[in-house]
């Protein structure tokens, strides 16, 4: 059975004086053990995260698909799991949009955290655009297969899918459970009979309010959550809709 999966993406945000929010969330995640949540925070971050939480899981936001060499500013997957990370967020959309990333670039990533050993949440989402053109379905479903590592060979390390709609990223919206089940659904028929074993997490604008509703769907295994992640007080509610 998939476990249901709370992700907390801090993007570029947070200082150590935020490890005492980390602490926090860490402390609500304990009483639901049935939950796996993670935080992912800046770069910066990940090794005191990981010391000052030792019962959470810590993740990265990106890494390049290299394990090593002169790529000023980049981090390696191995980079990842020295610091203290055990995940890695590959392909969101802000990465996606705003620098060109590919899934043929977000493949190579994914392979190369596979090999480090670390989890992959694989992002996946269409704009306000493509929707309302009527090609949401087939351009999500597209990047899914395009941007898939293969996964053999990797033992333990696990695949997440996370589908976020763009527009309804940080705006507030929300798509509808509807719209949110049909892409779940069709994500997860994409993947085959491989399918019924990835966890697939609806990130867009999930908040204490939304999160049981989105949650109760069939196909929602979890949520990828941004700014509401970043203080326990907002993150609690959302761990506890997940339970």
């Amino acid at each position: 059975m998939r476990r249901k999966t709370i992700v907390g993406n801090w993007k570029m945000n947070g200082t150590h004086e935020s490890l005492d929010e980390a602490r926090a969330i860490a402390s609500v995640a304990r009483e639901y053990p049935g939950v796996d949540v993670a935080i992912c925070p800046p770069f910066t971050l990940i090794t005191a995260m990981a010391t000052a939480c030792p019962s959470m899981t810590i993740g990265g936001q990106d890494c390049h698909g290299a394990a090593s060499g002169a790529f000023t500013g980049s981090v390696s997957a191995e980079m990842l799991r020295d610091a203290g990370a055990s995940l890695v967020i590959l392909g969101h959309s802000e990465r996606r949009e705003a620098l060109g990333e590919t899934s043929a670039i977000v493949q190579y990533k994914a392979m190369a955290a596979l090999s480090a050993g670390l989890d992959v949440i694989l992002c996946v989402g269409e704009s306000l655009a493509v929707r309302e053109g009527g090609r949401a379905t087939d351009h999500v479903t597209q990047q899914v297969l395009q941007s898939l590592p293969d996964m053999a060979g990797h033992g333990h390390a696990r695949l997440i899918i996370a589908y976020e709609p763009i527009w309804a990223i940080g705006t507030g919206r929300t798509a509808g459970l509807g719209d949110i089940a049909e892409m779940h659904g069709a994500i997860r028929r994409a993947l085959g009979d491989a399918g019924r074993d990835v966890a697939i997490l609806y990130g867009g604008s999930v908040n204490g309010d939304n999160a049981g509703a989105i949650m109760a769907l069939d196909d929602v295994d979890g949520a990828l959550v941004g700014g509401a992640s970043l203080t326990a007080d907002k993150f609690a509610p959302i761990i506890t809709a997940a339970a």
